[in-house]
């Protein structure tokens, strides 16, 4: 899945420009949150394997997919609010 040429961040934005191409922009924060939850449980999955069975290129796969799920519900959902200057509590 990686190579010397490829970061983390470079990752994170070939996931997420994959992601916007499947499924466009997120409707709401319960979504972002239902997503976002799922793929950290994938990722705790990997993490309560004995170390010897553990795929390190897995990992690394749900990291980038829930780093590119945070990024996308923050472009998506998050920041718009605060560049239209509504408070974020009401």
């Amino acid at each position: 899945m990686i190579n010397n040429m490829e970061t983390f961040e470079y990752l994170v934005k070939k996931q997420l420009k994959e992601t916007r191409g499947k499924h466009g922009r997120q409707s709401s924060l319960h979504e972002g949150y239902a997503i976002l939850l799922e793929e950290v449980e994938e990722f705790w999955d990997e993490v309560k394997k004995k170390h010897s069975k553990r795929d390190p290129a897995a990992m690394l796969e749900e990291l980038v997919q829930i780093a590119s799920c945070a990024q996308k519900t923050a472009e998506d959902l998050v920041i718009p609010i605060i560049e239209k200057g509504i408070p974020l509590n009401q």
